[in-house]
């Protein structure tokens, strides 16, 4: 069986693509990350897999012209926006959440058969559940289907609580037969 090729998105230092890899169904193709010591983290334990630094800046047209094809979209979009410890900017307005529109353009340019997005569970309640309404109609709008469901970090063994949201989304032409 091929390995699903993974483009990581906001990839701090690989926890998304070092989850899947262990899979043994996923290859990390391509990061996306701005900082610079994470960068570094990467390059250490990916020698060879290519950093973008903007997702901004990041086209299906320059990852094609580098030779890379994604067959899975991974992101942790910042969350300083809509967390209830940050400043409740929102997912449109504000300038670090709003990167979201980043994950959903790019969703849209490479038309991967999957993709993985992860954020606060504040997301889905915040501005009236407006900003996870945003998310899903984005989604939606380019064909795609989502399912999502919360896990707090302490059910995978973390002595912290520390609830996420994890979207998965795949072209709404398929049916999903997943676990609950």
């Amino acid at each position: 069986m091929d390995k699903l090729r993974v483009l990581d998105l906001f990839a701090g230092i690989g926890g998304f693509s070092l989850g899947l890899e262990r899979t043994g169904g996923f290859e990390t193709v391509a990061f996306c990350e701005i900082e610079s010591y994470p960068q570094k983290v990467l390059a250490k334990h990916w020698p060879g897999v290519r950093i973008y630094d903007d997702v901004r800046e990041l086209t299906a047209e320059r990852l094609a012209s580098d030779g890379i094809g994604v067959d899975v979209i991974t992101g942790g979009f910042p969350c300083q926006d809509i967390s209830t410890a940050g400043n409740q900017a929102g997912i449109g307005e504000g300038t670090r959440s709003g990167l979201w529109s980043e994950c959903a353009r790019l969703l849209g340019e490479l038309r991967p058969q999957w993709a993985i997005f992860e954020n606060v569970t504040n997301l889905l309640n915040g501005n009236g559940g407006d900003w996870f309404k945003r998310v899903l109609w984005d989604i939606s709008s380019l064909g795609y289907d989502a399912e999502w469901h919360c896990i707090p970090a302490s059910e995978l063994g973390a002595h912290h609580h520390r609830d996420r949201v994890w979207i998965v989304v795949y072209p709404n032409s398929t049916q999903f037969k997943g676990g609950s």
